[in-house]
């Protein structure tokens, strides 16, 4: 299932997406809740857009920081009103107080509401070099939370030791989501083939076919930097937005 994410039209308004969504012939959407745009927290505003573009929100990405379990609670009842079939969470930042909600309640959560709740996994960034950012946050601790994750490619670092289909292989059997987008040195959620004379920097077309050979169900999710959409002009929107749609058929979708 190819979603695209909200954080790839940041200053646009969220009607304006869902048209872009449709204009592009792509079905789902991926909402990522912030404390700054109030809509989007307006299930019966949401639902309305849903219901007149008709293009449903399968997916939902909370916060990234200062959740707690009344918080959650909201995010869940929020993705269950609209129906959405999975809600993925950050690991906790060091300076977070509040874990509980992370360690305990996730998987609570989802025991009760049979839905998919997903933990994605973070850069391994350190404070002071031996602090990490994010608290249980290694791939084999977000696999633990709740036993469903999600594998944002831009937050993979590469390594001797670790690439895409490494933590593919790592996370396969708990994977509901993955944040595509291709990486080129400091440069992150590019549009993938756009970073290297015209083919990914990283493996991502073997990465894909290997999701298809494993008969992978679950979401890919375009999220990109919104420079890389071009949003401030239309056009040039709708053409990245068909350009990634074409990237996916080819390499994952069909067989050429």
């Amino acid at each position: 299932m190819l979603l695209v994410s909200t954080t790839s039209f940041t200053w646009y308004w969220i009607h304006k997406i869902f048209s872009f969504v449709k204009q592009a012939e792509y079905d789902w959407l991926e909402l990522v809740l912030d404390k700054k745009n109030f809509d989007y927290w307006d299930w019966d505003y949401i639902k309305s857009l849903i219901d007149s573009f008709w293009v449903p929100v399968l997916s939902i990405r909370a916060p990234k920081r200062w959740l707690n379990e009344k918080l959650v609670d909201k995010i869940v009842k929020l993705a269950l009103h609209l129906k959405a079939q999975n809600v993925t969470f950050t690991p906790p930042h060091y300076r977070d107080k509040n874990v509980s909600w992370y360690l305990k309640y996730l998987a609570k959560v989802k025991r009760e509401n049979y839905i998919s709740i997903s933990v994605v996994n973070v850069e391994p960034k350190f404070i002071l070099f031996i602090i990490p950012e994010h608290k249980d946050a290694t791939l084999i601790q977000i696999k633990r939370i709740s036993w469903d994750t999600a594998l944002d490619i831009s937050a993979i670092e590469h390594s001797s030791w670790m690439d895409i289909l490494k933590a593919q292989k790592i996370l396969w059997s708990s994977m509901k989501n993955v944040y595509f987008s291709d990486t080129h040195g400091p440069r992150k959620n590019l549009l993938p083939g756009q970073s290297w004379g015209g083919t990914s920097f990283l493996p991502l077309e073997s990465f894909l076919m290997k999701l298809k050979a494993n008969s992978y169900n679950w979401f890919i999710t375009l999220d990109v930097a919104p420079k890389e959409l071009w949003v401030w002009i239309n056009e040039r929107v709708l053409q990245n937005l068909e350009y990634f749609k074409n990237y996916y058929l080819k390499h994952f979708k069909w067989k050429k």
